[in-house]
């Protein structure tokens, strides 16, 4: 523990319980150790992290997880959100439609929808539901359920008799999911980076390690003459790290968390922090 400066703990948002208990023991090793306590935001952490890895110099940030889908761009020590969810987070779109196909949890859902969708062959039609900066994702997901009750639809993904040839198979719909969702993203992206005339995008969060998400961007990224940054999974995915390196960074500017502020909160959003360690 000497070799610690502080101890950083995440501030939210996130889920209230353990939200909670990581407030508890951040506190408790303040005291026990005499170190300064600071607190986090989370989707900040994700952006340092992000930012540090990559090399990314100033981008424009799409933060996608399953709790949490912004389009974020930093301006006079403030990540500003230019766009974002109306309703259900992507990731959190993802994962319900994997429970309802039962793919498997293991590693993760959204890991299991990109395999699948791999192997789709067929694009149904899908709610494009981009408004303005933001985008709506529960019509999308309401759907895509839907045809899991269509008569074409194989959930083996072979067909019945030899001359069964108009089908759908979950991989097509995990392939129609992705690919409408995954625009409508890119697209949200492009409008940002062209307000700001920014050649950077900087994919972070869990559904960040997605490579075909990953693909599209770079695509639309080379189309303007920039450049896309993003990580796989070891940084993407939540992690430690990035809430030390976000805490770290407020640190280093003087700004500690008294103890007697160490609250948590499921709601925190990114553009209420202070950035103080950018010009």
């Amino acid at each position: 523990m000497s070799d610690l400066d502080c101890i950083c703990y995440t501030k939210g948002p996130g889920m209230g319980a353990p939200l909670q208990s990581v407030a508890l023991i951040a506190r408790t090793l303040s005291l026990l150790y005499d170190k300064p306590l600071v607190a986090v935001n989370h989707c900040v952490g994700h952006i340092e992290m992000g930012r540090e890895i990559t090399g990314a110099k100033n981008p424009v940030v799409l933060y996608v997880s399953g709790g949490n889908t912004q389009v974020i761009a930093y301006s006079r020590q403030c990540y500003r959100i230019f766009g974002e969810t109306l309703d259900i987070a992507v990731g959190n779109c993802l994962d319900r439609f994997a429970r309802v196909l039962n793919l498997s949890n293991s590693p993760s859902p959204g890991f299991n929808i990109e395999q699948e969708a791999k192997r789709g062959k067929r694009l149904v039609h899908l709610p494009y539901a981009t408004k303005g900066m933001d985008v709506s994702l529960s019509g999308i997901l309401t759907v895509i359920e839907a045809f899991t009750q269509d008569k074409r639809f194989r959930p083996d993904g072979k067909p019945k008799f030899p001359y069964d040839h108009d089908i759908i198979t979950p991989a097509d719909l995990c392939f129609s999911l992705q690919e409408t969702v995954f625009a409508m993203l890119v697209e949200i992206t492009e409008r940002a980076m062209a307000h700001i005339g920014s050649k950077e995008v900087l994919i972070v969060g869990g559904v960040g390690c997605n490579e075909r998400l990953q693909e599209m961007m770079g695509v639309m990224a080379r189309e303007r003459g920039g450049q896309l940054f993003a990580t796989d999974e070891r940084f993407c995915i939540d992690n430690g790290i990035m809430i030390a390196q976000a805490g770290l960074l407020s640190f280093r500017m003087g700004l500690t968390t008294p103890l007697g502020k160490s609250t948590c909160t499921q709601r925190f959003r990114t553009d209420q922090v202070f950035v103080s360690w950018r010009a």
